[in-house]
């Protein structure tokens, strides 16, 4: 294992606290607001997650010098607690750009279907 610099581990904990506690009171109010006949806490963190880590990436990308610890705050940390559904979106969409149509397939259906199946075995 490679030493991380405690910068960076620093930037990625004080972002976790806020993505954290954005999902669990949002998660909160849309329980107390619509019921839970339906996750839409977790529906609307994994779209907005995903809004939130297409819209960071476009914008580190514009940026010359764009901080490395700014990066682990925002999407690691922060969209890290907030959503992982958010790197599932990235993940999905860096494949398709890379041309490797068969493997976005497959990472994007296969992630849904065996995380269910995990889930199942898991219970």
């Amino acid at each position: 294992m490679q030493d991380v610099p405690l910068l960076s581990v620093l930037a990625i904990a004080i972002g976790a606290i806020p993505g954290a506690l954005s999902r669990y009171h949002l998660t909160e109010w849309t329980k107390a607001k619509f019921g839970t006949k339906f996750p839409y806490g977790t529906f609307v963190i994994n779209l907005t997650g995903c809004l939130a880590m297409g819209f960071f990436f476009t914008i580190s990308k514009g940026i010359t010098d764009y901080p490395k610890e700014l990066d682990l705050l925002i999407r690691t940390g922060f969209l890290g607690s907030y959503t992982t559904f958010s790197t599932y979106g990235f993940d999905t969409l860096t494949l398709w750009r890379s041309k490797q149509k068969p493997a976005t397939f497959f990472y994007w259906a296969g992630s849904a279907i065996l995380g269910l199946a995990a889930v199942i075995l898991g219970a």
